[in-house]
């Protein structure tokens, strides 16, 4: 009798993101149909409201809670790049993370991950000592905490290092020929169906650059963004192409993201 082989992948939504009566983003719609979700923890975006509510929104359905700490700024919504030291970016995911921590800790649900945001997540896969610096202070903080960083050779450094990492791919983000990720200032709708494409290359283990240039990647978790127009219909699409390829949906915490 042949082996059955279960395919496994983290949904994972970038949330949190309304600020005293802005409203952003469609955490209320995706919350059903992602594993895990990513709430910003006040510098980019979000307030300790927002945040409070988004702990709420992660245990009501059962899902992933991870910290999103960003840049302060939110006039650029974190996506503008500033000159941060190895020490200063650790600080700034520490003590963003630390906020987030108390707050899910009031409601009883743990924290399972951290993801950088933006301008300061795209720092990490430039500079190594920045990488290496936040990655420490996660691990030093709760070794049982998932740093999620994009796949390639930032997320296998660390991974080499000893931490427990998750390589991420976007559903909703183009690519470079190079395979990083081309970050959208003016956030535009996508269509849904390119979304599920992009997704079903991921599974596949690639991506594929704007110029059509194919990068190999293998991807533990697919992202979506909250804050993009369209973005329960992008989640349905993807969520549709994922379950159909025969794969299940599940929080990384639930498979197989021990550091390697």
């Amino acid at each position: 009798m042949s082996e059955v082989t279960t395919h496994e992948i983290d949904l994972n939504a970038d949330g949190g993101e309304s600020f005293g009566r802005w409203k952003l983003g469609a955490d209320e719609e995706l919350a059903p149909l992602i594993s895990s979700i990513n709430v910003a923890c006040g510098w980019h975006a979000g307030d300790p409201g927002t945040m409070a509510r988004s702990v709420a929104l992660a245990k009501q359905h059962d899902i992933a809670l991870g910290a999103h700490p960003g840049f302060p700024d939110l006039t650029g919504f974190g996506r503008r790049a500033m000159a941060f030291s190895p020490a200063e970016a650790a600080q700034a995911v520490l003590y963003q993370t630390g906020a987030l921590r108390a707050l899910a800790d009031q409601q009883d649900v743990p924290l399972r991950h951290v993801k950088p945001h933006g301008s300061l997540y795209g720092l990490l896969m430039k500079d190594d000592d920045v990488a290496d610096a936040v990655a420490d202070a996660v691990g030093e903080l709760d070794s049982s905490l998932t740093l999620l960083l994009e796949a390639g050779d930032c997320a296998e450094r660390q991974r080499a290092r000893g931490h427990r990492v998750a390589a991420e791919a976007f559903a909703d983000l183009e690519y470079t020929d190079d395979g990083h990720i081309i970050i959208d200032p003016s956030n535009q709708r996508r269509d849904p169906q390119w979304c599920a494409d992009q997704a079903a290359r991921v599974l596949a283990g690639s991506v594929v650059s704007a110029q059509g240039v194919e990068t190999t990647i293998r991807a533990d978790t697919i992202c979506l963004h909250s804050d993009r127009p369209g973005a329960e219909d992008n989640a349905h699409a993807v969520v549709e192409r994922i379950t159909s390829a025969g794969w299940t949906i599940v929080p990384l915490h639930d498979h197989h993201q021990e550091a390697r």
